[in-house]
């Protein structure tokens, strides 16, 4: 195409044709390789899809290495190289995708077997659980058969302790009886002794008294009365003597 007209403008020569919708990628071109070098060496460039399918069939290896200035004998050598790795990396992918074919039909073998087994599974699931439930019933009951038998024994051992209590009992009360009367003789002997000691003060407050009383009776006894005599004063003279003169 001349880069001065529009794309879709009349062509200066076709070199090759291109079906990018078609399924087989392999087969969906063609392409002039000695018309295409022809224009290469006049100048023309390759646009981006005519450049990769140039890689794709060789043509851009074989004029990389003719700008190199290699013979017609080492370009066929180096091209059947690169035909060797092309083959190879199709081998590789062919390999690859047959691998993964078999890893999907494997897993969707595994998916249908697993379907397949999920009752019987389940079936297998419900017998272990009611073999874990008889398990536990069975764990259970011998707890509670332990159970029974530590409040057997707790039981007995508090029987133990009512008798042992009992029999200990009458001998702590016998000697709380001996303690609150010896504790009762204390007491009365004290109040015995005090009521004394007041009947001593008594008596001797008593004693005191009557020795008061003695020694007052012998004092009044003892000391005579005396007869006061009154000498008459100069006024009783004088009115004693008038009496007589009126006499």
């Amino acid at each position: 195409m001349d880069s001065r007209q529009r794309r879709d403008g009349a062509a200066i020569e076709e070199l090759g044709w291109y079906n990018p919708i078609a399924k087989n990628k392999e087969n969906n071109f063609e392409l002039k390789e000695e018309r295409i070098f022809h224009w290469l060496q006049q100048g023309a460039q390759p646009s981006d899809i005519a450049h990769k399918l140039m890689k794709r069939a060789g043509i851009s290896m074989k004029w990389h290495l003719m700008k190199q200035g290699l013979d017609e004998k080492a370009i066929e050598k180096e091209i059947q190289k690169l035909d060797l790795r092309r083959e190879s990396q199709a081998k590789d992918k062919l390999e690859t995708a047959e691998k993964e074919s078999k890893k999907k039909a494997t897993e969707s073998e595994k998916k249908e077997e697993v379907a397949s087994d999920e009752p019987v599974k389940e079936q297998v699931e419900a017998e272990k659980t009611d073999e874990l439930v008889e398990e536990k019933s069975k764990a259970e009951e011998k707890v509670e058969e332990k159970v029974q038998e530590a409040e057997e024994v707790t039981e007995s051992k508090e029987k133990t302790e009512e008798t042992v209590e009992e029999k200990t009992e009458p001998v702590k009360v016998e000697k709380t009886e001996i303690v609150e009367v010896t504790k009762k003789k204390k007491e009365e002997a004290k109040v015995e002794k005090t009521e004394k000691t007041d009947v001593v003060e008594d008596k001797s407050a008593e004693k005191k008294k009557e020795a008061k009383k003695k020694e007052v009776t012998t004092t009044k006894k003892s000391t005579p009365k005396k007869k006061v005599v009154k000498k008459p004063s100069a006024k009783d003279a004088k009115s004693k003597d008038e009496a007589k003169d009126d006499k």
